[in-house]
């Protein structure tokens, strides 16, 4: 299954973000969405705030591996660094990425400005059966 849809540059697109990812994930465990939204909120965010453009969406399930990616027409080339100090406004969303995915990466346009950030997480055997029968 894959599917893309594009949000505004607007800070209610980020839930707007996390309910089309976690409607495709539907019945994984609440722990499991709870991780994913986490993810998709974070690099959504990021979106919004840093790059000030409209952006995409991007869900794949391949087996029992989720792949969402954030892509925007910004520029930058994000990083994650360590942890901010506590006191700290932000650079949060790349550091806590970085510790709950299974993989993540940062993929640059292949022209001009823009990049897509993305990342991996590990589907129940039992979902990815059933999606897989469904799709």
């Amino acid at each position: 299954m894959k599917t893309s849809r594009s949000f505004r540059s607007d800070p209610e697109s980020t839930r707007a973000a996390r309910r089309f990812v976690l409607e495709a994930v539907g019945t994984a465990p609440s722990e499991l969405r709870d991780t994913i939204a986490v993810m998709v909120g974070e690099l959504a965010m990021n979106a919004v705030q840093h790059a000030r453009t409209e952006f995409q969406v991007t869900i794949e399930l391949t087996g029992a591996t989720l792949r969402v990616e954030v892509t925007d027409s910004g520029g930058g080339h994000p990083a994650a660094g360590p942890m901010p100090p506590p006191g700290s406004p932000g650079g949060r969303g790349l550091p806590i990425v970085d510790s709950l995915a299974d993989d993540w990466g940062v993929i640059p346009a292949r022209h001009g400005l823009g990049k897509g950030i993305w990342f991996q997480i590990a589907m129940p055997a039992v979902f990815a059966e059933r999606n897989t029968r469904v799709t």
